[in-house]
């Protein structure tokens, strides 16, 4: 009874001053809709457990972790001699392709449910943006190592910036810290990987749940037609919760699964002097836009199919964000359905061209 006296007490005293009693009725009140698309709803908690797990690994690894011309014997070090240094290595590495994952099917659920449209045009252009960042992340982080294959693979990677018309060259100069990868450049991405980076994707990602709690979960167009009256829906506490909590229970143990029976490999020290070794490429996530340089440096070679093969990427990105703007609402009859219809022929080509550069490898 006394403790029940203090917590209430202390309750009462934390409420006073933050309002929280305000957002546990909000929550209370705050519903989910159920439909057979309702498990969707689940990716984006997953995208965000997987990022609070690249925040804590990342926080115990940054301890040891020294940049520069000891990156590799630091890494070194957290894998073979720091004890479980491999696990959160591994955990790390294993939790940002996963996120990466994770976030893509997010988008493209959203994509295909229509819940772009108004009221939530800021909701998907925050969500892009954040994508881009996570992008970035790995693209960054994946250097830090400084093995021969994070090595070589930063170099091909840089590859995709350079080929920007006029900026691009002093673009991946300015990346690299130089004309070539050095220890300079794993400086450079260190910075933008532990500072630069979370300090605008946290603000960013605060902003996007906020858009969520307010205009709440889009249903799709399907549900949309249903009368108001057939339509299901869950409380948010503690309903849709439990199952959110479930859901980041099992990311966990694929995570655990991953990280400690596949463990994240090491290899050798780069050698900027040694040939690249057989089969070097960009990470999964940017292997779509790299196969694309290939392809139409094959049909159009030299500079211009490197150019023609970004634009061409580059103009679909551009439509892809600006879909809201060209799908508003559901009232846009054949809109919409073209909508559909370029985020398949999107989905076919993302998962053509990462098959075609995988095969291809050599």
């Amino acid at each position: 009874m006394i403790t029940k006296t203090i917590s209430t007490n202390v309750y009462d005293w934390v409420d006073e001053r933050l309002g929280i009693s305000g957002l546990a009725a909000f929550a209370r009140k705050k519903t989910v809709p159920v439909h057979a698309q309702s498990f969707w709803y689940y990716w984006g908690g997953i995208s965000l457990f997987l990022f609070l797990v690249q925040c804590f690994t990342g926080v115990l690894l940054l301890v040891y972790y020294r940049p520069g011309a000891d990156a590799y014997e630091s890494v070194r070090q957290i894998t073979f001699v720091m004890k479980f240094g491999w696990l959160i290595r591994s955990a790390h590495s294993w939790s940002a392709n996963l996120m990466m994952f994770s976030i893509l099917v997010h988008m493209f659920s959203v994509f295909f449910m229509k819940a772009y449209r108004k009221p939530r045009e800021f909701g998907w252009l925050s969500g892009m943006v954040l994508l881009g960042l996570a992008s970035v992340f790995g693209f960054s982080g994946y250097l830090l190592p400084m093995d021969e294959l994070s090595y070589f693979a930063t170099k091909v990677g840089l590859q995709i910036p350079a080929a920007i018309p006029l900026i691009g060259p002093t673009m991946a100069a300015l990346l690299r810290g130089g004309p070539d990868v050095t220890e300079f450049t794993v400086q450079r991405f260190f910075a933008l990987h532990v500072v630069v980076l979370p300090a605008l994707f946290v603000p960013l990602l605060g902003f996007h749940l906020w858009l969520v709690q307010k205009h709440g979960n889009a249903v799709p167009p399907s549900e949309e037609l249903k009368p108001a009256r057939e339509r299901k829906s869950m409380p948010f506490m503690p309903n849709f919760l439990r199952k959110d909590l479930a859901m980041w229970i099992i990311a966990l143990n694929i995570l655990a699964l991953l990280a400690s029976v596949f463990p994240w490999q090491l290899g050798k020290a780069y050698d900027s002097l040694s040939p690249a070794p057989l089969g070097i490429h960009p990470e999964w996530y940017f292997m779509s836009p790299f196969e694309m340089l290939k392809l139409l440096g094959k049909v159009l070679p030299g500079e211009s199919g490197e150019i023609a093969g970004l634009m061409l990427f580059t103009l679909g990105i551009a439509l892809w964000i600006l879909i809201p703007f060209y799908d508003p609402d559901k009232e846009s009859g054949r809109r919409g359905r073209n909508a559909h219809y370029f985020g398949l022929l999107a989905v076919f080509a993302l998962l053509a061209t990462t098959v075609i550069g995988y095969w291809t490898i050599r």
